[in-house]
């Protein structure tokens, strides 16, 4: 088994420790990947802060690209060399959820996420003989880490690292709320409230959509500038919202919101800024146990409401569509790239994602 440094965190709400860990075994079905770049994600900080429930000691880190450096007997798909991107929604294929297209809810997933474990529900790292916890199937925040292989997707070569790592969470929820959840069609006004890594990147679903107007939402102006210089048609603050939608579409509303923000009055918002039977899409989340209050005539007139997670993913599929939109020039993720950091720098860079001065910091391997 190899050994790999790696952001461990032992308690929550403290500081992750640099350790030295164990990796492996590869299970038949597992590939070994040599980690080259694994972005902070707000899930991630969760994590840290215990907002999400995880087994410690664990490595986090779910948004991350790599290499092959070996694959599980049974894996015929995948070799190694290969440049990927990791997913982070490994499923069965056969249980209820997973029959009805919806991976997502897959049985096996979701029983085993909160253990920190495999997906077979054993462990894949230790440290000192110890079991550690994987975050999310994965453990990004490491140089090395062992993953289903269907959660390995291969992506072309040209792809930069950094880059593709952004792909694997926060582009692929963002992009997919507009392409495959909201199915905007050519033409529409788009609203996206919250312009953090992922209502960006669906501001830019919403451009490869077709969408007609594109209001990005943010109290942040150098948010608002950026969601502009990305593809967004018009900006403004949120209490200019409601009027601004309005005024583009003869008073009715923005036929398509997505609500990246998380916060109970964006979800309020999008509720009373988007048209008579127009669709909105929640992205952000707040405490599961936390009570959102609405004014019920704003949920009136057919208005369709759908909650997203990973906005419709079909990695397989997905991964690679975006990784060549970028190549193309059609996808825009450097502009996304606030820093990049060293393994060591890595709780200096959650504590700038917290205080909101970054969209995403990049932990670089060598």
């Amino acid at each position: 088994m190899p050994q790999a440094k790696a952001a461990v965190l032992r308690r929550a709400n403290a500081p992750m420790t640099i350790e030295t860990i164990d990796v492996g075994p590869v299970a038949p079905g597992d590939v070994l990947v040599r980690i080259k770049a694994a972005s902070l994600c707000h899930t991630d900080l969760e994590a840290m802060e215990g907002a999400i429930a995880i087994n410690l000691p664990a490595v986090l880190g779910h948004e991350a690209s790599g290499e092959i450096a070996e694959v599980g007997r049974d894996v015929t798909d995948l070799a190694q060399g290969d440049r990927v991107v990791l997913s982070w929604n490994p499923h069965c294929g056969s249980c209820f959820y997973c029959e009805r297209a919806q991976p997502i809810l897959c049985r096996t997933f979701l029983a085993n996420g909160p253990k920190g474990f495999h997906f077979d529900g054993k462990p894949r790292l230790t440290c000192d003989a110890a079991p550690m916890h994987q975050l999310m199937y994965l453990g990004g925040f490491a140089e090395y880490c062992v993953v289903p292989a269907q959660a390995a997707i291969r992506v072309p070569d040209t792809m930069p690292f950094d880059r593709a790592a952004l792909i694997g969470c926060g582009v692929m929820t963002g992009v997919g709320a507009a392409t495959r959840v909201a199915a905007l069609r050519w033409g529409d006004v788009a609203m996206v409230i919250g312009c953090g890594a992922v209502g960006l990147s669906a501001i830019q679903g919403c451009v490869l959509a077709g969408a007609g107007s594109i209001i990005a939402v943010d109290p942040n102006p150098a948010r608002r500038q950026l969601a502009q210089a990305i593809g967004a048609t018009h900006a403004c603050d949120p209490a200019e919202a409601i009027d601004l939608a309005k005024s583009l579409t003869d008073n009715r509303g923005a036929d398509v919101i997505i609500e990246a923000a998380g916060r109970p009055e964006t979800f309020r918002q999008s509720a009373e800024a988007v048209r008579p039977g127009g669709q909105i899409v929640w992205l952000g989340k707040v405490s599961v146990n936390d009570e959102v209050p609405f004014r019920w005539g704003s949920l009136m007139q057919e208005k369709r409401i759908v909650r997203s997670s990973y906005g419709g993913a079909k990695p397989a599929q997905d991964f690679p569509m975006l990784a060549r939109a970028y190549l193309d020039g059609k996808l825009k993720l450097d502009e996304m790239i606030s820093a990049r950091i060293g393994l060591e720098q890595i709780n200096e860079g959650f504590a700038a994602l917290k205080r909101g001065e970054t969209v995403r910091s990049v932990v670089m391997f060598p």
